[in-house]
């Protein structure tokens, strides 16, 4: 079977707060916030994304979040978060290189792993940086 993502991400979260989503997520789920599940809140898109850290069947809680009337009055869209190969790294510094955003992103370390392209963007100080797989990358 295909890999899913231990990620989710909620849309629309504007009429629930960062406490009441931590709150409702831990209802949903049984779980807890910081030991078993994070949850990083993207404001500029109006949206939050909860990330696993303990195992569970992410599209079955999908199914919970989509049936629970909370999530309904809230009116937020949760759905999996796909799974990538690539990220964007922001507000670089003018002088980085290539090579060493490369050995930076390989760093297990840093939760990396095997690059294999670094497209620079030095108008945008940034950079797409592209792994051989998806668990590659943070």
């Amino acid at each position: 079977s295909a890999e899913v993502s231990p990620s989710v991400v909620f849309e629309n979260i504007e009429r629930c707060g960062p406490d009441c989503l931590q709150i409702l997520l831990e209802n949903i789920s049984d779980l807890t916030v910081n030991a078993d599940f994070t949850v990083e809140l993207i404001p500029e898109r109006n949206v939050a994304v909860a990330t696993f850290i303990k195992s569970i069947d992410t599209k079955e809680f999908v199914k919970k979040c989509l049936q629970h009337n909370r999530v309904r009055e809230f009116k937020m869209t949760p759905k999996l978060l796909e799974l990538t190969r690539a990220i964007k790294a922001e507000n670089l510094p003018d002088s980085i290189s290539s090579d060493y955003l490369t050995v930076y992103f390989e760093s297990r370390r840093n939760g990396g792993g095997p690059v294999s392209d670094v497209q620079l963007l030095p108008e945008e100080s940034s950079a797409i940086i592209t792994f051989c797989d998806h668990k590659g990358n943070t």
